[in-house]
C-alpha cells in the first residue's frame, strides 16, 4: 500500500484534521448529493466518512436536520461518537437514541438535535406515534442498507421520508447487498435509489488505502469416531428422505438448510390451499429432516460438545408435554439413540478446536498485542469456544440480544462494553456470532478466523472486512475435509462474483435510463428474464445458476416440463441416469406426449457416458431417434448443470427479449378449462401471443367471431396492429389448397 502525505478535508462544518481527504470518498459523496444513492464499499474503507461529507454539505446548504440510522445500539453509539469527533457541530446537537431510551426522552432529544443517530425500530415507532416529525430532515443515511427488505423498519421510514420531507435525500451504505437480483432490486425500490456508487478493493482510486490481506484455507481431517456419529444420524436422515420420495418429493442428500426451508415454505403454501393428508405427512417428515440435518452440520463443522448438547435437547423436548412431533419421532429412532450414546462415551473433540488454539497461539507469539476475532454461526459454539480459548488467551463472546426462549443474550450496553475492552486489549480474542459481522470499528484486528465456512456472500464479505483495516491482516478459514464446510465456502465465493456482475449490470441500467424517479422491481423484471421452474427442480444446481445469470425465477408445481421459457418453449431436463430410468419405466414417452402441448418443446440431456448404462446402446439411440424424428422434439446435449443453465438462459433471453414472447404455463388436456383452451387456440395463431389472444377473446367473446371479423374490426382490439390483423385474416380466409403460395413471415 503506497500513499503520499496525508491530507485532510477542509469544510466549514468538518473539524480541521478530523477527516482524511480521499478522492474516491469525495467523488462518491459528490454523486450522492445529487440523487438518492446506494454506496457499496468494502468494510474499512470509510462509508461513514462519506456519510459525514454528505451530512456536512446538506446541513451547510439546507435548513434542517440529519438522520443517521443503524441497526444496533453498538453501531449507533459508534457512529454518534465518530460524528462528534468529525463534525463542527455542538456535541449536544448530535444525539444517539435506541429502544433503551424512554419515548418522552427521545422526543426531547429529537427536538434539540441537529443530527440524530438512531436504531430504525424506535424511529418507526416514534413516527407512527406522532412523537417526531421528519418533514425537515434534509438527509437520511441508512447504514447496512441490505437490510431494507420485507417488513424491516428501513422500508417504512424511507417511504414516509420520501412522502413527507420537504427536501429529501437518501444515502444508503453497505459492504454487500447480496447476489440475489430480486433482493438487490428490492433494496433499490424500498430505499428509492436512483444511482449506485460501487467500489472494490481492486479499483485504482481505492487500492492505495487497502492493507494487504493474507487468506489461508486450513483443512482438518475429521477422526473416524466423529464420522461414525455423522453416519448414524445420516442413516436416520436417509430413511426420511426415502419417505419423502415415496410421497413424490425429491430431496438430495446434500441439500442445504436454506433449500430445505424453501421446500418447507412450498409445502406450507400448498397446505394453505388444500389440506391433503400426504402434505401433512411431508411437512412432519421435513421438520425431522431439518433437525437431523442440523445435527449433521454440528458434528461435521462445530464440536462433539455442541452435538451432544443438541441431541440432549431433542431428547428432553420429546419427553415434555409440549414437545414437537418431530422431536418425539427422532428420539424413538434407534440411529439417533445410538449416536447419542456413542457421543456421551466419546473422549475426543473436533480437530478444529485444537487447530484454532494453535493458530491463536502462533498469532500471539508473533505479535503479542494482536486482536483476534473468531466467527462462529452458533451461540452454543461461542460459549464452548470461549471456554477453550480462555485456556491460552483472554477471550470473550460477542453475541446478539436474546430472541429465543430460555436463551440469554447480551444487552446492548454489554455489547458496547465488550467491544471497548477488546479495543483496549483487556480481551485478546473476540468470539462473535453474526452480530459481529456488521459495522464493528476495530482497526487493530490482525486475525479473523472463520470457525466454519458460510454460504452467504453478504456475511463472508463482512467477516473478511474485519481485518486489514489500517495494517496488514490475516484471514483463516477452517474447513473440515469432505464436509459442507468446503461446499459453503466455494458457494460464497461464487455468489460474491455474481453479486458484483449483477450490481454493475443494474448500475449500467440506471445510468442508461437516466431515471428522474425511482426504479421499481416490476420495472426491472420487465427488462429481466423470467423463467417458470418446476418445484422439483429446486434441488438442482441449475436453478441457482440461472438466478446468478440474472433470471427471475418463479417456482410452481408444473404439470408439463421442468422449465417454461415462453408461451411456446418448454424444457424437459434429464440427467443421463434419469433418461435411462425413464426409458426402463416407460415414463419418457408419456412425458413427451404432454410436452407437445408447447409448440417448441426441447429436451436437455445432461451428463456424459450415456452409453455406459444398463440399457443397450441401440435402445438409447433408438429412443433419441424417436424423440427427434417421430415426436419432432429437438434435443440439446450438455455436460453438466452449468452448461444446462447457460443453454436455458440463452433460449429464454432469445424468446423474451428478441422475440418479445410472453412466459405462459400450458396444462395437460385433462386439466385445461374451456377458457384456457380458447386462449391456447387463439394464442397459437401466428403473431398472436397470450396477451393479444386474451384481448381478442375479451373483445369478440368467441373464436368464431374472431375468424369472421374484418381487418378494421380486428384493429380495434388493443395491441392488434395492421400487420397482425392482415395475418389473422389471411389465416382465416385462405383456402388450404392455395396456402402454399404464401409465406406467413412476409405479412
Amino acid at each position: 500500500m503506497q500513499r503520499g502525505v496525508v491530507e485532510f478535508v477542509v469544510h466549514p462544518l468538518i473539524k480541521e484534521g478530523a477527516l482524511e481527504r480521499r478522492l474516491y470518498q469525495i467523488a462518491i459523496a459528490t454523486s450522492a448529493l445529487i440523487k438518492n444513492t446506494l454506496v457499496i464499499l468494502p468494510t474499512g474503507l470509510g462509508k461513514t466518512s462519506i456519510a459525514v461529507l454528505v451530512i456536512a454539505s446538506r446541513l451547510l446548504n439546507e435548513k434542517g436536520r440529519a438522520l443517521f440510522l443503524a441497526p444496533t445500539r453498538p453501531l449507533v453509539e459508534q457512529h454518534a461518537n465518530f460524528l462528534k469527533q468529525t463534525l463542527k457541530i455542538g456535541e449536544d446537537e448530535i444525539v444517539a437514541m435506541s429502544g433503551e431510551d424512554e419515548p418522552e426522552k427521545r422526543s426531547k432529544l429529537w427536538e434539540k438535535a441537529k443530527v440524530i443517530v438512531a436504531t430504525p425500530q424506535v424511529v418507526e415507532n416514534d413516527i407512527i406515534a406522532g412523537r417526531v416529525g421528519i418533514d425537515d430532515v434534509v438527509i437520511t443515511v441508512f447504514d447496512e442498507a441490505h437490510r431494507a427488505v420485507g417488513n424491516y423498519s428501513y422500508v417504512f421510514i424511507a417511504e414516509e421520508y420520501m412522502k413527507r420531507a420537504e427536501k429529501p435525500l437518501i444515502l444508503a451504505l453497505t459492504a454487500s447487498p447480496g447476489s440475489d437480483p430480486e433482493r438487490i432490486m428490492e433494496v433499490i425500490k424500498n430505499l428509492h435509489i436512483e444511482s449506485i456508487e460501487l467500489r472494490t478493493e481492486f479499483d485504482d482510486d481505492v487500492r492505495p488505502y487497502v492493507s494487504e490481506k493474507e487468506i489461508e484455507w486450513i483443512k482438518v481431517e475429521v477422526p473416524k469416531e466423529i464420522m461414525l456419529l455423522k453416519e448414524k444420524i445420516e442413516a436416520s436422515l436417509k430413511i426420511r428422505i426415502k419417505k419423502m420420495k415415496e410421497l413424490g418429493i425429491e430431496i438430495a442428500e446434500k441439500t442445504t438448510k436454506r433449500e430445505l426451508l424453501e421446500l418447507q415454505e412450498i409445502i406450507q403454501s400448498e397446505l394453505s390451499k388444500e389440506q391433503r393428508p400426504e402434505l401433512f405427512e411431508a411437512s412432519s417428515i421435513l421438520a425431522e429432516i431439518l433437525k437431523l440435518s442440523h445435527a449433521v452440520e454440528l458434528i461435521e463443522t462445530q464440536s462433539v460438545e455442541s452435538f451432544k448438547s443438541y441431541l440432549t435437547k431433542i431428547l428432553k423436548e420429546s419427553s415434555s408435554r409440549g414437545g414437537s412431533k418431530a422431536s418425539k419421532s427422532i428420539a424413538s429412532d434407534p440411529g439417533f439413540r445410538d449416536a447419542l450414546l456413542l457421543a456421551m462415551r466419546l473422549n475426543i473433540e473436533h480437530p478444529k478446536i485444537e487447530k484454532l488454539k494453535e493458530i491463536i497461539k502462533e498469532q500471539l507469539r508473533e505479535k503479542e498485542d494482536s486482536r483476534i476475532i473468531v466467527f462462529t454461526n452458533y451461540r452454543d459454539s461461542a460459549d464452548f469456544l470461549v471456554s477453550e480459548i480462555s485456556k491460552i488467551a483472554p477471550a470473550v463472546k460477542f453475541i446478539g440480544q436474546a430472541d429465543r426462549e430460555n436463551e440469554k443474550g447480551m444487552k446492548q450496553r454489554e455489547q458496547i462494553e465488550v467491544l471497548q475492552k477488546f479495543r483496549e486489549g483487556v480481551y485478546k480474542v473476540l468470539v462473535a456470532t453474526s452480530v459481529g459481522e456488521e459495522g464493528l470499528d476495530i482497526p487493530a484486528t490482525d486475525l479473523v478466523v472463520f470457525y466454519e465456512a458460510i454460504p452467504s456472500e453478504i456475511r463472508a464479505i463482512q467477516r473478511k472486512g474485519r481485518t486489514g483495516r489500517g495494517r496488514k491482516g490475516r484471514i483463516v478459514v477452517l474447513m473440515a475435509k469432505g464436509t459442507r464446510d468446503e461446499v459453503y465456502y466455494y458457494t460464497s465465493l461464487r455468489k460474491e462474483r455474481a453479486m458484483f456482475e449483477k450490481l454493475r449490470e443494474i448500475k449500467s441500467m440506471l445510468e442508461k435510463r437516466e431515471l428522474k424517479g425511482q426504479i421499481t422491481l416490476s420495472e426491472f423484471e420487465k427488462t429481466g428474464i423470467r423463467i417458470i421452474v418446476d418445484s422439483r427442480e429446486m434441488r438442482s444446481e441449475v436453478v441457482k445458476l440461472l438466478r446468478e445469470l440474472g433470471a427471475n425465477i418463479e417456482v410452481k408445481n408444473l404439470e408439463i416440463a421442468d422449465y417454461v421459457l415462453s408461451d411456446r418453449v418448454a424444457v424437459e431436463r434429464k440427467t443421463v441416469d434419469d433418461f435411462v430410468d425413464s426409458l426402463i419405466s416407460d415414463r419418457l414417452f408419456t412425458q413427451l406426449i404432454k410436452l407437445k402441448n408447447y409448440s417448441r418443446p426441447i429436451i436437455v440431456l445432461e451428463g456424459e457416458n450415456i452409453y455406459r448404462r444398463a440399457v443397450h446402446p441401440n435402445a438409447i439411440r433408438g429412443a433419441i431417434a424417436t424423440i427427434v424424428t417421430d415426436f419432432g422434439i429437438p434435443m440439446i446435449f450438455t455436460k453438466d448443470e452449468k452448461e444446462t443453465a447457460e443453454f436455458i438462459f440463452a433460449i429464454a433471453r432469445r424468446e423474451q427479449e428478441e422475440r418479445r414472447r410472453e412466459v405462459v404455463e400450458h396444462y395437460g388436456k385433462t386439466k385445461r378449462t374451456l377458457k384456457e383452451e380458447q386462449e391456447y387456440v387463439v394464442s397459437a395463431l401466428s403473431g398472436v401471443g397470450s396477451v393479444i389472444a386474451k384481448n381478442l377473446l375479451e373483445h369478440f367473446q368467441t373464436i368464431e367471431r374472431i375468424a369472421t371479423a374484418s381487418e378494421k374490426e380486428l384493429m380495434e382490439v388493443p395491441k392488434v396492429g395492421e400487420k397482425t390483423a392482415k395475418r389473422i385474416r389471411l389465416l382465416m380466409t385462405t383456402p388450404y389448397s392455395e396456402a402454399d403460395k404464401f409465406e406467413i413471415e412476409n405479412f
